[in-house]
């Protein structure tokens, strides 16, 4: 549970059964709120925040559904539990659909009532941490970079946490990955966002004015120094410094650079003036850094200053479907950039799109919408406009059948449908039962192909689980079953998994 209090709100009208619940739950570290009728529940719903709501179904003045459907529609964070009596099932089921995690039959012990609320609270936890684990690692776009992959998750996640701090993060990538993409994301998260952010590619500069352009020099310190010169080092103080391919400077520079790194100072060419200046270092290579180190081309005391937070941006090959996404991106930006019409991409075009390595990366993809947008006109893409080599590819691909590529995950869940009637009652049972046991593959064929139930079933869920990007209470929604349900089904997988394990020990 969260370290907070938490906080239960108990809608009973027997004055005896509130005290008789009282008293099962007040030895337990838990704020308790008492009213007896349905308007008093709203109107302490409208004012506070309840992680837990035991609602008697029979209330003198409205149906305790309705309080659950007062929190349904508000989307209050609160999790019901139904007090029924009577063996009134049928209301416990109509109280599932309006939100209701759970109920218990009067009367009940107080070790029922104990266990049931803090599967509620765990089961709010749980809802809770899945939601902000959304929040902050489920994103497609992100500081200038386009991609929900699981690997560019980690990637934000670590610019995220890197930003704020002053320490140097060392970026590795193929050409084309987006490691200027990836500096100016910590720049503009960082505290020095409105300070400049300056750039400079090492490997674009002759090596003998590399010098120059970091630290700056005097007018006439060297032929052709017409005029004084600030260097990037004094344009980037209190800002960011990026030095792009550091692996291609000069073994030479590196010592002068290491001492800039570790002191802060410097001078310009010609000069015997030291200067101070802050600037936070980000630098970026397409190389391995120590096979550089090793082979003497990179100082490994450079190396080690330099490599604080190392940042590994994959190859676009490696990014699921962020490959679709981002060429749907860049179709979009290029057409009214070149304010042509298309609208998307065929799905044989998208095909090719997908089969393709891309060694050029991000950047060889964009050249290739833009060729394609410039020199073609239409609503859509298709194989016929696709420049080379992706031309070949899709002559190669022939007439295969097109698989789905870049499905949204909408589609992904609802393709789990059928497969409902294996953990639940809905009305998928009788849909098409041979498609949903075909889907996930569990239908024996001889006896030996037998497992028990509850491992089919928690193939199903977890299959459902992943579909709905691990959100339970989607999951749950789509099996037509209750969160609760698949937090209890978890706990018991477990139990019967660690009592399999002790077994075979």
């Amino acid at each position: 549970m969260a370290s907070r209090e938490a906080s239960i709100l108990i809608i009973e009208d027997s004055q005896t059964m509130a005290e008789l619940y009282l008293s099962y739950l007040e030895s337990l570290p838990y704020g308790l709120t008492v009213v007896s009728d349905g308007q008093s529940a709203l109107d302490a719903l409208k004012k506070t925040t309840f992680d837990v709501l035991l609602v008697d179904i029979h209330l003198p003045d409205m149906n305790g559904l309705d309080v659950l459907k007062f929190v349904k529609s508000n989307e209050l964070p609160s999790s019901s539990i139904v007090i029924t009596s009577n063996g009134s099932v049928e209301y416990a089921v109509e109280a599932m659909q309006y939100g209701a995690i759970d109920f218990i039959e009067k009367p009940f012990s107080a070790s029922r009532l104990i266990t049931t609320v803090q599967n509620a609270l765990r089961s709010r936890q749980l809802e809770t941490q899945i939601k902000t684990l959304k929040d902050n690692y489920e994103r497609s776009h992100f500081e200038g970079f386009v991609g929900s992959s699981l690997a560019m998750q980690r990637v934000y996640n670590i610019i995220d946490s890197a930003a704020p701090s002053k320490a140097t993060v060392f970026i590795t990538g193929e050409s084309g990955t987006g490691k200027e993409v990836c500096a100016e994301a910590i720049h503009s998260l960082s505290q020095r966002k409105g300070k400049p952010f300056v750039a400079l590619n090492c490997g674009a500069i002759p090596k003998d004015l590399m010098e120059s352009e970091i630290f700056g020099h005097l007018k006439g310190s060297f032929t052709g120094a017409i005029s004084p010169r600030q260097g990037a080092a004094e344009r980037a103080h209190q800002g960011t410094l990026f030095l792009d391919e550091i692996c291609e400077m000069d073994l030479d520079l590196q010592v002068k650079l290491l001492r800039f790194i570790q002191t802060g100072s410097f001078q310009k060419v010609g000069s015997s003036e030291t200067k101070q200046v802050d600037v936070r270092f980000v630098c970026a290579t397409n190389r391995d850094p120590l096979k550089e180190v090793e082979a003497g081309r990179f100082r490994e005391d450079l190396y080690y200053r330099l490599h604080v937070i190392p940042i590994h941006l994959p190859p676009l090959r490696d990014r699921e479907y962020d490959l679709i996404l981002l060429a749907r991106h860049f179709l979009s930006l290029y057409s009214k950039e070149e304010t042509k019409g298309f609208k998307g991409f065929s799905p044989k075009s998208e095909v090719v799109i997908n089969s393709y390595s891309w060694p050029g990366n991000i950047r060889q993809l964009q050249n290739v919408i833009r060729n394609i947008i410039v020199l073609n006109d239409g609503d859509m893409v298709d194989e016929d406009m696709l420049p080379p080599p992706l031309n070949g590819l899709s002559r190669d691909l022939g007439d295969v059948p097109i698989p789905p590529v870049a499905p949204p995950m909408a589609e992904l869940s609802r393709s789990m449908d059928n497969s409902a009637a294996l953990v639940g009652n809905g009305p998928a049972a009788l849909v098409n039962p041979v498609t949903s046991t075909s889907q996930i593959q569990f239908k024996p064929d001889t006896i030996d192909d037998i497992r028990p139930l509850w491992i089919t079933e928690k193939e199903v869920i977890e299959k459902a689980i992943a579909l709905c990007d691990d959100n339970i209470p989607q999951a749950a929604a789509k099996l037509e079953v209750s969160p609760s349900t698949i937090y209890r089904k978890k706990q018991q997988w477990d139990a019967m998994e660690d009592e399999n394990a002790a077994k075979e020990n």
